[in-house]
């Protein structure tokens, strides 16, 4: 039976699934499009199973390749934090190595970048990753090794510290206003041009339906993007949610019912518990907190 701890034949098996042939998988991974095919066949022998199927559109995969796929994504996962950790370490006063962090597409965009940069005056031995995805499990799976998120983690064998609220409303341009005025009840929203998601509706939902009568069918503006929906507000195009402390940096964004309007989120910072010695990641997960403890009270004023 063929060694199917060998990395090499998952490694293979994750660039054809990905990409759909073995000439795009050998560009991927360096390899040559031999070498390629001959880890899948000796995957497949070693499974005793078929992972692919030829077709016009390239090479499909079967239901076991289907099947195989998330436990093969996981390895690679913990290769990379394997790899991570070992690279990490050093003087504790000056770490160095890698640390990839995990934040939502808004956080991530317009809150982290200033904050990194504070860190990397410091630590300038630190390589950073960002992640952008609303995820909460990627902790667990070694995607990331910290993350930031607005909700609390609940996983075992997590640690997490909350930093705080953010306030979060609704606003609108002025040039918005000027045209279409402002909504002075919740219902008046029905009759202006709101900004909102397309057909992921899971973030607004929680955040906004005990509130606000939430449907897709209230947006004249959709996009799943948070960025996308921030910048739609800031050019103007209708009424839509945004955090408080990114709002007033703003002087041409103007709260839209903010007597009846107003929702709050829970800022945690968390970190595997095997990694949280780590120098560097306690080096990046310390001015992490200290950043964002310094934005939440900004948005909190």
């Amino acid at each position: 039976m063929n060694d199917l701890a060998d990395w090499s034949l998952l490694r293979s098996f994750l660039a054809v699934s990905r990409r759909g042939s073995l000439s795009a998988a050998a560009r991927a991974t360096g390899l040559t499009q031999p070498t390629v095919g001959r880890h899948i066949d000796e995957l497949e022998a070693g499974l005793g199973t078929a992972l692919f199927t030829r077709s016009q559109a390239g090479l499909l995969p079967t239901e076991a390749a289907t099947a195989l796929l998330p436990h093969a994504e996981a390895m690679e996962a913990a290769f990379a934090a394997l790899v991570r950790a070992a690279k990490s370490g050093g003087d504790p006063l000056q770490p160095r190595g890698v640390v990839r962090i995990s934040a939502s597409e808004i956080v991530g965009t317009f809150v982290l970048p200033p904050i990194l940069a504070g860190i990397r005056g410091r630590f300038p031995d630190i390589v950073i990753e960002l992640v952008l995805n609303n995820r909460t499990d990627d902790l667990l799976r070694r995607d990331a090794d910290i993350a930031v998120r607005m909700i609390r983690p609940k996983q075992d064998g997590l640690v997490a510290r909350r930093l705080g609220h953010i306030p979060l409303g609704l606003y609108a341009h002025r040039d918005y206003i000027a045209r279409f005025g402002l909504p002075d009840t919740i219902a008046a929203l029905a009759a202006h041009h709101v900004i909102g998601f397309d057909r992921d509706d899971h973030s607004a939902r929680s955040v906004a339906s005990s509130q606000l009568p939430i449907s897709r069918e209230l947006f004249s503006y959709r996009t799943d993007s948070d960025v996308a929906q921030v910048m739609a507000v800031e050019a103007g195009l209708g009424i839509g949610g945004m955090q408080k402390a990114m709002a007033i940096r703003n002087p041409a964004l103007v709260p839209v019912l903010a007597d009846q309007v107003a929702f709050e989120l829970d800022c945690w910072l968390a970190v595997h518990e095997d990694q949280k010695d780590s120098a560097p990641i306690r080096a990046m997960f310390d001015g992490l907190a200290e950043g964002l403890s310094r934005w939440v009270s900004e948005g909190a004023r």
